[in-house]
């Protein structure tokens, strides 16, 4: 058979698939040719891959301009001698700060490109195929977008269908329903944000002290479990009431910042994309099909025979939860050329501190950050886990303090990684700490939280609410803080007023997920304060350290 004949003979099984309305066959398509956005590689050097950050905090502090080279000099070590190579150099002069800006000649219009806009043509079809699938890890696929398309007027009305409906959800996805999941033949020339991280189902049920005494669990703990252990506790909640949903801590806040940016509010609407694994299994194609309607892209094919992780959240009345995980496929992601091209075209790389946890997923994560910066983007680090810090503590250290612009922590976390001790002050880890990374963001309950940059810290006040399920409370501030950079907001004080209204929503309900109309209204109300200049720099403000 001549190459005529075979192309002839796909394109005629193409379209008896589309007139049967079939979708049990999905082309695996892969956008290997990007248009860059920006200027040409010789004109974007290694050192400005974080300009976002540099620009917002040159506007919010205008005495001290930051320059993010490596160092001369190391600031004081951290235990194990981890030296951030991005640490941030200052200067008050102002012309070294347009000294600065004229060797980073695309530093405003990354930062405009990167916050505002969309790219000069849209969209680009996908223009070559990529063809492997199975047992390694991460692959990207798309297919039919007809469905997409055709569906967008109803999109938000589902969206909102899934929010409420979750408790009657068939984990059996059909095969065509599964098959829409893989995305659309159009996809981004650049994406907003890229998160690698793990994909997991939550089962989420509220329960008593006495049902974790009888199955000797520790209150407010998280530990891996095996699937043995898993079925145990499933069974022994066979008379509860759970939810199921497409969890884990990185696709919360990648669900809440598609959401915060799902329409035209301050910008054009975001384009927010997750890669990770999951299994062939019934829970694979729930997971997958639940981001789907979430409007956030699932980039990565199923692993055949696979089985997909799951987190079990038990809330307690006092909103403490204990998580137990069974990673089942979720612990191998491999870099493969469709996640480096995936990565080299996006503005904002986040990875998921839980991904630490799984030794075969530490070079994908280096690989990942070290085509990040080369390709300009700004990378962040969620901290997940303070057990997982302190059993990872060096393969932490290694990818925060060579790679990442921006590291999310509650106050423990960040303890954690400055080996402070309980008795230390928030405000005291994340002087500490933004001193390896150029933005600290540090959460600490129904205190408030802090942001960390030069050694300082800005207070964020609490947003008041009434607790309900403090279960994804961290990950809906990330999403707050990623969204005020991504529309371009130099006000650090403005970004973190936000991120704390953000999850003060998300813990006044039940579930981890923040729902669309809240979503909406949050950032109509961003923009409206941001307009009216209600929530700009107090740099006079208590709350901030002096300089």
């Amino acid at each position: 058979m001549n190459e005529k004949e075979a192309e002839d003979r796909e394109a005629e099984r193409l379209r008896e698939e589309k007139k049967r309305g079939s979708h049990e066959h999905v082309s695996l398509l892969l956008v290997c040719r990007w248009s860059y956005l920006f200027s040409s590689p010789q004109n974007r050097p290694h050192q400005s891959a974080p300009c976002l950050l540099s620009t917002a905090l040159f506007s919010y502090f205008p005495s001290h301009f930051f320059l993010l080279y490596p160092p001369t000099t190391s600031p004081s070590p951290l235990p194990h001698s981890h030296v951030h190579s991005n640490s941030i150099t200052s200067t008050s002069s102002a012309s070294a700060s347009a000294f600065a800006f004229l060797h980073h000649p695309p530093a405003a219009k990354r930062l405009s490109s990167a916050s505002m806009t969309r790219g000069p043509h849209g969209f680009l079809r996908a223009s070559s195929c990529c063809s492997f699938r199975g047992d390694t890890g991460a692959q990207f696929e798309t297919g039919s977008g007809a469905d997409d398309e055709q569906d967008k007027s109803a999109a938000d009305e589902e969206e909102e269908e899934d929010d409420d409906d979750d408790d009657d959800d068939d984990l059996i996805v059909e095969e065509e329903e599964a098959g829409r999941d893989f995305g659309s033949s159009l996809l981004p020339e650049r994406w907003d944000v890229l998160g690698l991280g793990q994909a997991m189902v939550d089962f989420s049920g509220i329960v008593d002290d006495e049902f974790l005494e009888k199955l000797g669990l520790e209150k407010g703990t998280r530990k891996l479990v095996n699937h043995e252990e898993r079925g145990r506790v499933l069974r022994a909640m066979d008379g509860c009431s759970y939810k199921a949903a497409a969890g884990g801590s990185l696709s919360n806040s990648l669900v809440a910042l598609a959401r915060l940016g799902s329409r035209s509010i301050g910008g054009s609407p975001l384009n927010v994309a997750m890669a990770g694994s999951v299994g062939s299994d019934p829970l694979g194609g729930f997971y997958r099909s639940k981001l789907r309607r979430a409007n956030l892209h699932f980039l990565s094919a199923p692993i055949k025979d696979g089985t997909t992780g799951t987190v079990i959240v038990l809330t307690t009345s006092d909103a403490q939860r204990t998580m137990l995980a069974y990673q089942g496929t979720s612990s191998t992601v491999n870099y493969d050329p469709c996640l480096a091209s995936t990565v080299c075209n996006t503005k904002i790389l986040v990875v998921e501190g839980y991904l630490f946890e799984l030794p075969d997923t530490i070079k994908t994560i280096t690989k990942a950050c070290e085509e990040a910066r080369r390709s300009g983007a700004v990378v962040a680090v969620t901290a997940s886990d303070v057990s997982c810090i302190e059993r990872h503590y060096d393969d932490f250290w290694e990818i925060v303090g060579n790679y990442a612009d921006i590291v999310f922590a509650n106050s423990d976390e960040a303890r954690a990684f400055c080996h402070f001790s309980s008795k230390e002050s928030p405000i005291s880890a994340t002087r500490y700490l933004s001193h390896f990374v150029p933005l600290a963001s540090v959460t600490d309950g129904p205190r408030g939280s802090y942001i960390g940059v030069k050694g300082e810290a800005v207070y964020i006040p609490p947003s008041p609410c009434v607790p309900v399920d403090t279960c994804g409370a961290g990950d809906a501030y990330a999403s707050g803080i990623l969204y005020g950079i991504l529309r371009g907001v130099s006000d650090l004080k403005g970004i973190g007023t936000l991120a704390a209204r953000v999850a003060a929503t998300v813990v006044g309900q039940q579930g981890t997920r923040l729902r669309i109309q809240d979503a909406v209204e949050l950032a109509e109300s961003f923009t409206f304060n941001l307009d009216s200049s209600t929530i700009r720099s107090d740099i006079g403000s208590d709350h901030i350290s002096s300089f």
